[in-house]
């Protein structure tokens, strides 16, 4: 895809170095978190050598498989999450969703204000969305450690498809009710919107325990994520050293679409199939801007309906108690 990584002559006929050679000087800084002097011994290769090549090589991996591998969930991604969400008590669930810093050590002294939150040191912020196999289905990186999370999703372009009605309905029911929008499970800082369900801040009877149980259990997922990406990536578990936000963003994305390969990979989880009325047809909006935005807006007042909220906590309450009661 790019002609950086081939080998080539130099004008005097000399080789230069093998891809390989740049490849994995590029893998020891991402997986270990080594500084970029720290494989020239092992690769013969100089620091500003291994600094370009993870420059591009996170940059290609982006754009090459960033389509893949940071897609929004397809229709046959919603039926097995759809059918991974009941099986633990959760119809209508599509993941969890929460934030992560990153701290960046050589973050300007002028946006230190910007960038410091409720930690010492600047960091910025990672949202995700996980599913139970940690797969990490959206990924918004690059806001100042200032934020919390109520003004990252102010931000944030989650919601934005499904405010567009470029997503397939999700179609289920619970207690006679029905609903035709997935939902995350979120903690307690997230707003009553009707795409999201949060736990009981202080569960004071056995069904509301049971609630909170598993809805804290199920949250647990993106907070797996972080850790396995994490470690698997040494380079964003440290601070970040890069100057530019462009390029720390780079790293994030690249280590993000890495980490879910690696998931695709060892995937085995047997759910091909699913019972629920899971698909319908993509909802196509008119041409015409007027019909359009009006469309927008409808759909993101119902996403942010705190009525719909509250009963679909309702029924989820019930729903778990009904499964897990007895246990």
């Amino acid at each position: 895809y790019d002609g950086y990584f081939t080998q080539k002559r130099s004008a005097s006929g000399a080789l230069g170095l093998h891809p390989l050679q740049k490849m994995t000087a590029t893998m020891r800084m991402l997986t270990y978190g080594i500084a970029a002097d720290g494989a020239d011994e092992y690769i013969w290769s100089a620091e500003a050598t291994n600094l370009e090549s993870c420059k591009k090589f996170v940059i290609k991996v982006c754009e090459v498989f960033g389509e893949r591998y940071l897609r929004s969930p397809n229709e046959e991604d919603i039926a097995r999450l759809l059918a991974i969400g009941e099986e633990r008590g959760f119809p209508g669930m599509l993941g969890s969703i929460d934030c992560m810093h990153w701290g960046w050590k050589n973050c300007p002294k002028k946006w230190h204000g910007m960038f410091k939150g409720h930690v010492s040191e600047p960091t910025m912020i990672l949202e995700a969305v996980a599913s139970q196999d940690l797969w990490i289905w959206h990924a918004y990186f690059g806001l100042p450690g200032s934020l919390n999370d109520i003004n990252v999703l102010q931000r944030s372009p989650v919601f934005t498809k499904l405010a567009e009605g470029q997503t397939p309905p999700v179609n289920y029911s619970i207690n006679v009710h029905q609903y035709t929008m997935g939902y995350y499970l979120a903690d307690g800082i997230y707003p009553r919107w009707a795409t999201f369900v949060k736990s009981i801040p202080a569960p004071d009877t056995r069904k509301h325990k049971t609630f909170a149980k598993r809805q804290e259990g199920a949250r647990k997922d993106v907070e797996r994520a972080f850790g396995v990406l994490q470690s698997r990536f040494a380079i964003v578990r440290g601070p970040a050293k890069g100057w530019k936000r462009k390029e720390i963003g780079d790293v994030m994305k690249a280590c993000v679409i890495m980490h879910n390969m690696i998931v695709e990979e060892e995937r085995q989880t047997g759910r091909q199939s699913c019972t629920f009325e899971a698909m319908g047809e993509r909802v196509t909006i008119s041409r015409t801007h007027a019909e359009q935005l009006s469309s927008f807006i409808q759909m993101t007042h119902r996403i942010r309906n705190q009525g719909e909220h509250d009963q679909l906590k309702l029924d989820l309450i019930d729903h778990v108690w009904q499964k897990f009661g007895n246990e």
